[in-house]
């Protein structure tokens, strides 16, 4: 046979008398521990070997003592050695914290507050500024729950409607431009940027769709066919959506010279809330009438109809990070968040918020989601998703929170109240790093006005 490379006993043997034969410190204070790890003897089970536990005073008599005599040292090993240290050990007399349950396996996370099971640190929750870090005034910005008067667009351009005009600031350079005035006898319901950010729909109380060329600073059309006002506006590419009050859903290609290119019917109400989906797939709209339908790109008729609501449902919101994921706010009557699967036509989960839900935006950095309420709080509140655990509830607002935006970089929103206030909240990491700063400058912070 081959060499082994198990120790002999006779080395064993000389070995533990080197150690017998020793000078060593005895501490009176201190417990003296062996330099090797033994078991807790009284947690053994010795009766699964056909052995009998030993007693304190005859350890090595014990057929367990002289098994494991004779397998360390040897058979000629003398029975006993006078030696307060070998394998000395310590019975374990001190209780747990808690009881431990009946089950097998015991969660102990209040003794390990920030690790897992595996021993990996947990990551702390990411904290988010209580305050607003800007504010912008704005004027008789409308109390109006049905309009939509806020957006942020790709290049970095908010668009705000006060009255009959629209403003445009530039989160870059924090400069104030005035885009159009629609006149005395109109009023602008709604405001929306297409995907490039180059033009920018306005939606009237005439029922007039109006689309600006901001680089320009001038309209290039103007679309009818709604009676009432379009307080609406939802853009997939080159297609335009817009929502009235006439219950209607108009579809307008803008490459095109007629005014829409289809009607969509359904809603019994106004259409308060529409969102086109990321893939371009599915519009949403919501109503005064407590519906959410979805549409495809070529029906004329819902294809799925969601009930559930007890309330008008404005808030509307598609996740970037899950097909076919939709999430609906509904108003002071309803104060709910309910999330459905559009796949399979099925509802998910609903949330109490405990107040009215007048919009919702999805986070595109990470699985995340704001919600902004009316009555009676007016509040702001982050949500991880998909647990709805909240990440932080922000206030300042002394009026229902009506409009909302995100930042193109996905990391500050702007939230607009009847109060007449903007105000912004950074409450989302980058997608590179949770300290990236947002892309507004320094020189936007403090108070300003929009107009």
């Amino acid at each position: 046979m081959g060499d082994s490379l198990a120790p002999t006993s006779s080395y064993l043997h000389n070995h533990v008398k080197r150690m017998l034969d020793s000078d060593r410190y005895k501490s009176p204070s201190k417990t003296i521990y062996s330099d090797r790890f033994i078991p807790s003897r009284s947690g053994s089970n010795f009766a699964l070997f056909n052995l009998s536990p030993p007693s304190d005073d005859s350890c090595s008599c014990s057929p367990y003592g002289t098994a494991l005599r004779s397998a360390l040292f040897g058979p000629d090993t003398p029975d006993k050695y006078e030696s307060p240290n070998i394998f000395r050990y310590k019975t374990e007399t001190r209780q747990s914290m808690r009881p431990l349950s009946h089950t097998p396996f015991t969660s102990h996370d209040h003794l390990l507050p920030y690790y897992d099971h595996y021993h990996k640190p947990i990551k702390r929750p990411r904290k988010i500024t209580p305050s607003s870090f800007k504010v912008l005034d704005a004027p008789a910005l409308q109390d109006d729950f049905y309009l939509n008067l806020v957006d942020w667009s790709s290049n970095n351009v908010l668009a705000v409607a006060l009255e009959n005009s629209v403003y445009l600031w530039n989160a870059s350079s924090c400069k104030v431009t005035k885009l159009c005035d629609l006149g005395s006898d109109e009023s602008v319901c709604s405001v929306g940027w297409a995907p490039l950010g180059t033009y920018l729909a306005v939606g009237s109380n005439s029922g007039k769709v109006q689309i600006w060329d901001v680089s320009q600073g001038k309209s290039i059309r103007t679309m009818e066919g709604h009676r009432l006002r379009v307080g609406a506006l939802a853009w997939s590419s080159s297609l335009l959506s817009s929502g009235g009050r006439d219950k209607s859903i108009y579809q307008r290609d803008i490459r095109t010279q007629e005014d829409f290119v289809s009607k969509l019917s359904g809603h019994k109400s106004e259409v308060c809330g529409l969102k086109w989906s990321y893939d371009n797939r599915e519009l949403a709209s919501g109503g005064n009438d407590n519906k959410l339908l979805v549409w495809n790109q070529n029906s004329t008729q819902p294809v799925l109809k969601f009930c559930e609501h007890t309330a008008a449902v404005k808030a509307i919101a598609w996740s970037p990070h899950v097909n076919g994921l939709l999430a609906s706010g509904g108003g002071t009557a309803d104060r709910s968040i309910r999330f459905w699967n559009t796949t399979t036509n099925s509802q998910l989960n609903c949330i109490d918020t405990g107040s009215q839900v007048c919009n919702l935006v999805w986070s595109k950095n990470v699985n995340e989601l704001v919600s902004t309420h009316g009555y009676s709080q007016n509040q702001i509140i982050v949500w991880r998703y998909p647990t709805m655990s909240k990440l932080a509830t922000l206030t300042g607002h002394t009026y229902r929170v009506l409009y909302l935006a995100i930042s193109p970089d996905g990391q500050t929103i702007v939230t607009g109240a009847g109060d007449e206030t903007l105000r912004f909240w950074s409450v989302f990491p980058s997608r590179k790093s949770q300290n990236t700063e947002s892309e507004i400058g320094a020189s936007s912070l403090g108070r300003t006005t929009i107009r």
